[in-house]
């Protein structure tokens, strides 16, 4: 009797002690499996199906396009070129067998900048043009004047008249911008109208020929582009405008995976000058010189390998007078990082005669600072 009720008291205390250590085992593990649902180190896989993790991903990337789209592709609009050209100049012929100028039509895009009818597009758009036709989204036809253009920039200034209030798009500041950042190109390729496609900023200050004397500054997109997008809207998330889509680099013709857009805080100079002045105010440093790279620093035996190097110091110019000379070495303006010539020209474009900058520098190993004033453009 004494051993059967041993056997039944060692029976009950390993049956308790089996159901302690097996809820014990259990309560440790749904807490351990809620830690991991809440803890934003675990993959999302590690607890979602494959189609729900494709769902999040898809939804947490990419960003929402359609506000900017709808705040922009009201202002975009179709711009018709209507010029006059001749097969020959030669005299004889034209007495011979007539007159034969022709009527040659092109197409481009134009974005509205004011809701009084104010228009930006690139100058090739409009160039030898003896009618420019705009057509807005809703299919309204409108006759434009020319208010100016600047050919460098490759941008000019239209203006139509409406019987309402027109969309118009923000300027956005360029400068800002962030290689990597979404953008829309807005435009008419092929006579599309109304046409977005989307991409990103590739590349900021993009000169396309170092050599040519120009001072190209571009915004470098992979957004398509095509014939009939030149002058239309380069936009970011937030509907502003912050290029001129301008050309495309293709050895066929169409594009490939690149284009092209003229900043808009320099758009925005060009036209605030056009409409004040009547004419681009170029506001110059006093500096020339070469942007340095790997090869000219070893030929100038100095360490530096970015930023603009002074070689030439024009006299009573703003640089001149803060103190710079030759052999500094730019390396910012206005904190704007200066690493090439098209980053020292593009930022300058933006600026007027008596704008004040801020320019950091190095000299003798050591980064200096100094205010200059712009001077007046004798050009």
């Amino acid at each position: 009797m004494k051993s059967f009720t041993k056997v039944i008291i060692i029976s009950i205390a390993c049956s308790t002690l089996t159901f302690f250590l097996f809820n014990s085992f259990i309560q440790t593990s749904e807490n351990n499996y809620k830690v991991a649902l809440a803890d934003d180190n675990v993959p999302q896989y590690a607890v979602n199906t494959l189609s729900s993790q494709r769902s999040i991903n898809s939804t947490s990337s990419l960003p929402d396009l359609t506000f900017s789209a709808n705040k922009s592709i009201d202002a975009v609009v179709h711009v018709k070129n209507t010029s006059i050209v001749k097969d020959s100049d030669s005299w004889a012929l034209q007495f011979f067998y007539g007159d034969d100028s022709k009527k040659k039509v092109g197409t481009g895009s134009g974005v509205i900048v004011s809701p009084d009818g104010y228009i930006i597009t690139n100058y090739h758009v409009i160039e030898n043009s003896s009618e420019v036709i705009v057509t807005t989204n809703d299919n309204k036809e409108y006759e434009a004047g020319i208010v100016g253009y600047d050919e460098v920039f490759d941008i000019a200034v239209l203006k139509i008249d409406s019987d309402s209030s027109l969309d118009y798009i923000f300027f956005g500041d360029s400068d800002s911008t962030l290689i990597g950042e979404w953008v829309l190109a807005v435009g008419n390729p092929y006579n599309l109208n109304s046409t977005v496609t989307a991409g990103i900023i590739s590349s900021k200050s993009r000169d396309l020929n170092e050599y040519d004397q120009k001072n190209q500054s571009f915004i470098q997109t992979d957004a398509a582009v095509n014939f009939g997008n030149s002058g239309g809207a380069l936009v970011n998330i937030e509907g502003e405008l912050i290029g001129i889509n301008t050309l495309i680099q293709s050895m066929t013709g169409g594009y490939v995976g690149y284009s092209f857009a003229v900043p808009s805080n320099t758009v925005r100079k060009i036209f605030e000058d056009i409409l004040e002045y009547g004419d681009v105010q170029k506001g110059l440093l006093g500096v020339r010189g070469v942007a340095l790279k790997s090869s000219y620093s070893k030929q100038l035996n100095i360490s530096e390998t970015e930023g603009f190097y002074i070689d030439e110091i024009e006299i009573g110019f703003g640089a001149d007078m803060a103190g710079l000379m030759k052999g500094d070495i730019i390396k910012s303006i206005d904190g704007f990082k200066i690493n090439r010539f098209s980053d020292l020209s593009g930022y300058l474009s933006s600026k007027r005669p008596d704008d004040k900058v801020k320019v950091s520098f190095v000299r003798d190993n050591k980064i200096k600072t100094v205010t200059v004033t712009l001077k007046k453009s004798s050009n």
